[in-house]
């Protein structure tokens, strides 16, 4: 199993690389606790929640952790008591009334196929056990240079999920490649640093290592490549008429 220095290495080249105002996250699905991994400190509305309070503590929930969101329980495939059963049908048919989540939509909804007693949270940089998978809070400046690196490393594009925004977990778990999270209502009414201009990246925990070479690499051509555009925009809004060469020229010289 990788160190925590090496889990501390990956999280450090990411947050400077990309310039995070949030430590990445990583979530591990397990059956048994690790030792000196204690339980939440506090009751949260929402089980995304977790995602906020891990920046500060390591913890370990199990399905009562989650009793007051029922999706979450859903999505993440733990045991639901009888009670978080008739929340979620009730939740359902809410969202059923709003057109929100029609009956043809819940099977498109991302659902962890495997069942674990328990989830890990905890700061990458802390983190007890392999991640299955690393959530970053992104800008959209951000998730530019991560949509290239997923480019790179899968070959395609990552896909841009809705609601709910915990689904974006077992979409990463399930499919071992990425996928960015616009978010949902929910999640923006619990959590703090899920601002109007921020949303979620989640990275297979497996492909840690190869995103965060290519992110590396990729943010610093984004800056270097930003500069050049700045200044060719000016000289063209100056009257100019540069070729690329040019522009290369004068920007190699500033």
């Amino acid at each position: 199993m990788p160190s925590q220095e090496s889990y501390a290495k990956l999280s450090a080249d990411l947050t400077g690389a990309l310039g995070l105002a949030q430590p990445p996250i990583a979530i591990s699905f397990t059956d048994a606790v690790p030792a000196g991994v204690g339980t939440p400190a506090a009751r949260v509305a929402a089980g995304c929640c977790f995602w906020q309070d891990a920046s500060n503590a390591s913890f370990a929930t199990s399905s009562e952790d989650h009793s007051t969101c029922a999706i979450g329980v859903y999505t993440h495939n733990l045991e639901p008591s009888p009670a978080q059963q008739t929340d979620l049908a009730d939740a359902l048919k809410v969202f059923g009334d709003l057109g929100y989540v029609r009956p043809e939509d819940l099977p498109l909804i991302p659902v962890l196929a495997s069942r674990s007693k328990y989830v890990v949270y905890a700061a990458l940089t802390e983190s007890p056990l392999p991640p299955d998978v690393v959530l970053l809070f992104a800008n959209s400046n951000q998730a530019l240079v991560l949509s290239e690196a997923a480019q790179q490393v899968e070959g395609g594009t990552p896909p841009a999920m809705g609601r709910p925004a915990c689904a974006v977990i077992p979409q990463v778990a399930n499919t071992g490649r990425a996928a960015l999270s616009l978010g949902c209502c929910g999640a923006r009414a619990y959590l703090d640093v899920l601002t109007d201009d921020v949303a979620l990246f989640a990275i297979p925990g497996a492909k840690l290592d190869a995103y965060v070479k290519r992110i590396v690499a990729l943010a610093h051509a984004n800056g270097v490549l930003a500069r050049f555009h700045g200044l060719r925009r000016n000289e063209i809004l100056a009257g100019g008429n540069p070729t690329v060469r040019q522009s290369l020229e004068a920007f190699m010289a500033s």
